[in-house]
Parts: structure tokens; C-alpha cells; sequence
């Protein structure tokens, strides 16, 4: 069976297919009361949005959000938010040989094993589109964590990463990779466009920082924090890796140097190091909660492939089209909404138990 929905207390339900009509999603659970308007949601759907830069797909999607139900004189009303982004700039027959033989890397032959049939325009489900309507209801729930702040960049692209003592988050919105770094932005500027040219694609990892999260969120055992973060963050397209904190690199510590310690503090403890990412046993410590995702470069290449056709044939494929050369640079604001629907989710969980 397919599994389309997110969520324990606010749940998000996405729908659509690249080259259909339309996607969008429906929220549900959302607290009544909550000032709510398109605009609210559309400069998340902006920064997301294809076409902005020759390092992206040229696909031209204004993502203008339509808020379809559970608002009444601009707030929520504790019923399903329905949500619709349409297409506008599908090219269905960039799809012709897609169609034939699978694109290694892609969902195509997965798809296809699995239902018998697949939507080979864009890769239907399997598109990286389908992170509009994540994006569209991560802007519902931050509605509901107006406590918390989120913000997310690229730190590391095609193996080149960025000096984390030049960090300066201002320069996120400068460039067009989400960079924080800005000499990094000026190295991945050749990086991605010499890819472009050739026809492939690179990997990035995007950091997701998240401060204001109250100690307490989280639900042990089997609605662990960090456990409900990583299944968000792994079921974006194209994300292969995840890690809270310090992840693998903690593997490589000792006790002592991979403890946070804590002094007293005038509102709780102060703690010294942040090696576990804000969470520890499942549970929100008040310290930031800190998600790292790797992106896989995008399958989607002008480069030839050696591939099979659908009666099992040997085939080769180059995949026509408009493609991101780097999808994890877009992937920065869908991290960011999927971390806003987790920390919210939690947050009415928390609620609902301890009050």
C-alpha cells in the first residue's frame, strides 16, 4: 500500500504528481484560532521555487499557494487545511525515453515493481515537485512553534565544505545556494555550473538548526524526537543520510569528549557543548535541535547510463529535460518545513500528555 500522510497530532497529507493539475496537501489537527493567510505561506514556497538561477531547473512554477478550507475570517478552524499549488510549466514529452528504459538512480524501476505500472512524466510521486506541498504545510505548522525559529543552509557541496569559523547566517539569502559562507558560495558558483555543462549532477548536505525548542519535546519511546526527525528528513526525495548532532563524527569520541556538560544556570541548566544535536533519550533538551541531511545528486543527468528497458533489455538513457544540477540547493527550505511539522507535531504531543 502506498503511505501518504505525516504525523501523530498534526498530520499533513500531500497529493499530486509532477506533470499533473495540480499537488497540494491537507493539514489536519492544526490548533483553532491561528492567524493564517496564503501569505503566510508563500515566501517559503518562493524560496523553494524552481527557475531562480541557471543552478536550478529551469521549470518556470509561479507555487502560488491557494488555501482551499479550514480558515474563517483569516483563522484556523481546527478542521483540514487543504492546501493547491497548480502546474503550469509541465513538458510531458521531455519524458519519451524515460517512458522505455529506467533511469538508474530514480524511482522509475522501484515504481514500476511495485505497482505494475508508473507514472514516467517527471517520475510522477517520485519527483522532487512533490516537496511544494511539504513546504506549503511546513508554512501551517510554524503557525503553531511561534516560540521556535528554523533556519537551514547548504554546508557542503560535491564534497567541498564550508568554513564553519566564516559562517555568517545573513549571507544565506545572498547567494543562490543557501550559503552561509560566502567564500564558499563564490567556489560553488563554478562548481555546480562546470556539472551543469556536462551533463551531471553533485550531492550537498544541508544543516538545519532549530533554537527556541523547549526542553521536554518528545515522545519515548517509539515517537523519539531525533527517531520522528530522521524518518521526516529521510522520506524527502533524494536524501540518503541523516544525522542529529554530532552523528557519525560522535562514533569517533570518547565519553568525556562527546558529553554535554551542564552548570547551574539561572532558568535551568547551561550546558557547554551541544555534541547531541538538542536531544537526548528522545527528549528535547532546551539546547538547539541541529539536523544535518545528504542529498544524492539529481539521477536525472544528460550523461549517458547504462540501463535496461522494461522487457529487461540492455539500453543506455540520457534524461532530456529540465533538471537541478544540485537538488540539495532547493532542498533547503523542504528540510526546513519538514523540522517545522516534526517540532509541531511534538509540541500538541507534548500538550496533550503533560499539559
Amino acid at each position: 500500500m502506498s503511505w501518504n500522510t505525516f504525523g501523530r497530532v498534526l498530520r499533513f497529507t500531500t497529493w499530486g504528481e509532477s506533470h499533473g493539475p495540480a499537488l497540494g496537501a491537507v493539514v489536519d489537527g492544526c490548533p483553532p484560532g491561528l492567524m493564517l493567510s496564503e501569505s503566510d505561506i508563500q515566501p517559503y514556497l518562493d524560496a523553494r521555487r524552481p527557475g531562480q538561477s541557471k543552478f536550478t531547473t529551469q521549470r518556470q512554477e509561479p507555487d502560488a499557494v491557494r488555501i482551499l478550507s479550514g480558515i474563517f475570517e483569516g483563522r484556523t478552524t481546527g478542521t483540514p487545511i487543504s492546501l493547491m499549488i497548480e502546474n503550469v510549466d509541465q513538458r510531458s514529452k521531455d519524458y519519451s525515453e524515460v517512458a522505455k528504459a529506467y533511469r538508474p538512480g530514480h524511482a522509475d524501476y522501484a515504481y514500476d515493481a511495485k505497482y505494475g505500472f508508473r507514472d514516467y512524466r517527471g517520475g510522477g510521486r517520485s519527483s522532487a515537485r512533490e516537496t511544494a506541498a511539504r513546504v506549503a504545510a511546513g508554512g501551517v505548522a510554524r503557525k503553531a512553534i511561534p516560540e521556535v525559529s528554523i533556519v537551514a543552509y547548504v554546508s557542503e557541496i560535491g564534497g567541498d565544505a564550508i568554513d564553519r569559523s566564516n559562517i555568517d547566517l545573513s549571507e544565506i539569502d545572498r547567494n543562490p545556494f543557501f550559503c552561509p559562507d560566502p567564500a564558499a558560495a563564490t567556489r560553488w558558483e563554478s562548481l555546480v555550473d562546470d556539472a551543469r555543462k556536462a551533463g551531471s549532477s553533485l550531492g550537498a548536505v544541508v544543516e538545519c538548526i532549530a533554537t527556541g525548542v523547549p526542553a521536554g519535546w518528545g515522545a519515548p519511546i517509539y515517537a523519539k524526537l531525533d527517531a520522528d526527525l530522521a524518518a521526516a528528513m529521510m522520506g524527502i526525495n533524494a536524501v540518503k543520510g541523516v544525522e542529529i548532532g554530532d552523528g557519525f563524527e560522535a562514533a569517533k569520541l570518547t565519553g568525556e569528549t562527546n558529553a554535554d556538560p551542564m552548570r547551574p544556570g539561572e532558568d535551568g541548566p547551561q550546558f557547554t557543548a551541544n555534541h547531541a544535536g538538542g536531544i537526548a533519550g528522545g527528549i528535547s533538551t532546551g539546547q538547539p535541535v541541529v539536523v544535518r541531511v545528504a542529498f544524492k545528486p539529481t539521477s536525472s543527468i544528460l550523461t549517458p547510463v547504462e540501463t535496461i528497458d522494461r522487457d529487461g533489455n540492455a539500453a543506455e538513457i540520457r534524461t532530456k529535460g529540465r533538471h537541478d544540477p544540485c537538488v540539495g540547493i532547493r532542498g533547503v527550505p523542504v528540510v526546513e518545513a519538514m523540522m517545522a511539522l516534526v517540532l509541531a507535531d511534538h509540541k500538541l504531543l507534548h500538550r496533550a500528555q503533560c499539559g
